[in-house]
């Protein structure tokens, strides 16, 4: 493939995945002396059987040294009021900064989470996956704490959006 068609499928899969809609998560770490979090959009379920899920992550990003030490990690998904949240770990704030925004707290293993995400998913690390760019890490769910309220906020065509309350018939 010339560099020419090589870019130009890059720039197709960029204008591809503008259309994917995700929702906006936080990962979160601690390597016992720093705290880490990051916005990403780059997470899915993986298995049931053991409760698991995937997180990719660039090399580049500050995230992926305490996640490629094997460090316990943290999924919280945000809700639709969480979105300075989500600017400030996506760049607007640095290290520990990025902290003096939400609700944090620190779970018995030493990890951070957002005590008032929809979802808090807690893991330990079970993998990972070296690919391009980006290493995928595997997290085993260790414990979930979920609020009763499901307003997520989501990422779409390069904006925070939200879904639409589904009518029932």
């Amino acid at each position: 493939m010339t560099q020419s068609a090589e870019q130009q499928l890059k720039d197709q899969m960029r204008t591809a995945m503008r259309r994917l809609a995700q929702s906006v998560t936080i990962i979160s770490s601690s390597n016992g002396r720093e705290r880490f979090a990051m916005a990403a959009t780059a997470v899915n379920s993986l298995s049931t059987e053991p409760p698991s899920l995937l997180v990719c992550v660039n090399r580049s990003a500050a995230m992926h040294g305490p996640l490629s030490e094997g460090n316990d990690f943290c999924v919280n998904i945000l809700g639709r009021e969480q979105e300075e949240l989500s600017v400030a770990c996506g760049g607007k704030l640095r290290g520990e900064d990025r902290f003096s925004a939400g609700n944090w707290a620190i779970s018995d293993a030493g990890t951070p989470y957002l005590n008032d995400a929809q979802a808090s998913l807690l893991c330990s690390q079970d993998g990972a996956i070296d690919y391009g760019t980006h290493t995928i890490f595997i997290g085993r769910i260790k414990e979930i704490r979920n609020t009763a309220e499901i307003d997520p906020l989501i990422y779409l065509d390069g904006a925070y959006t939200t879904s639409a309350a589904m009518e029932t018939a």
